[in-house]
């Protein structure tokens, strides 16, 4: 519906919304003491929020739609990718992010291009000096972030083998997890790229994310929705499932959606997390203290 919308994660209630935008919303991220939102949209801009009013402060535009949006550390640099388009090929660009609007530009302070297929994600390395990228072309890429020069790609027989459709940073960013149609979630070293660990499971992975408290990661998917009209929720696999982050074991899964998953995101405090659907949902889990006694 082109809203992004803010909700209370205790409740569900919804607080409001951001008006502004004229196509899909493909992704968000908020600053580090929630006072600014980016989102990316297929109307070919990103735009500026002020979280607690709701107002639209800036609108980055493009030739092509924005895909993927992301602040870096200390929230003065965002990281946004472009889809291919009209002849266009994709690029993760850097724009600085002004303190005072006044000073706000469009101007890029890099362009990352060369890629083929489309970059579903682009997020910071450790400490601001390294883009991430991950997308239709099966491959992970590390990029200096103020050359633009490629430093490293996934290993082909290691990685994954289909398009990567999500990725999770960790909390101290030293590591972040991928997932893919391959029916795969991986576990990556930010800074060598090498690979830690592998979840299999059987169904396509639409979404990751990790724990930050607890040595668990949580997959969601399913198979494509125009497949599973005439099939139940369990036929269709769409439960978000947990594995223990290092036995890369299954532990468990959370049933409720009656489409394919599409976002998983743990609450900070961990005790928590929401799960984003195609049949429309966004549902709120609250873990039960058993929870915690077994998974420790």
């Amino acid at each position: 519906d082109h809203t992004p919308t803010v909700w209370y994660a205790s409740n569900g209630d919804r607080l409001g919304t951001y008006r502004g935008h004229n196509g899909a919303l493909w992704s968000c991220d908020v600053s580090c003491h929630s006072t600014r939102l980016i989102t990316g949209s297929a109307d070919q801009t990103a735009k500026l929020w002020d979280v607690q009013t709701g107002r639209e402060l800036f609108t980055f535009r493009f030739v092509a739609p924005a895909r993927s949006v992301d602040f870096a550390i200390g929230d003065h640099l965002a990281v946004i990718t472009t889809d291919s388009f009209m002849g266009k090929t994709p690029t993760a660009q850097v724009k600085r992010i002004a303190e005072d609007l006044q000073d706000q530009t469009e101007e890029s302070a890099l362009v990352i291009s060369g890629i083929t297929g489309r970059i579903n994600r682009a997020v910071w390395g450790p400490g601001n000096r390294t883009i991430i990228t991950a997308g239709e072309d099966a491959t992970i890429r590390i990029w200096d972030s103020e050359t633009g020069k490629l430093l490293k790609e996934s290993d082909k027989e290691a990685g994954h083998q289909k398009a990567i459709s999500s990725l999770s940073k960790s909390l101290d960013w030293s590591h972040f997890l991928t997932g893919s149609l391959d029916k795969s979630a991986k576990l990556w070293d930010a800074r060598t790229l090498t690979l830690i660990k592998t979840y299999v499971t059987e169904l396509p992975v639409n979404a990751v994310d990790m724990s930050p408290t607890l040595d668990n990661v949580v997959i969601g998917g399913g198979q494509d929705a125009m497949n599973v009209t005439m099939t139940d929720r369990r036929a269709g696999k769409f439960e978000a499932k947990f594995f223990h982050k290092i036995l890369q074991e299954e532990i468990g899964g959370v049933k409720g959606h009656f489409g394919p998953i599409n976002a998983l995101a743990f609450n900070p405090d961990g005790k928590r997390f929401s799960s984003g659907g195609e049949d429309g949902y966004v549902r709120l889990h609250h873990f039960d203290p058993e929870y915690f006694n077994i998974k420790m």
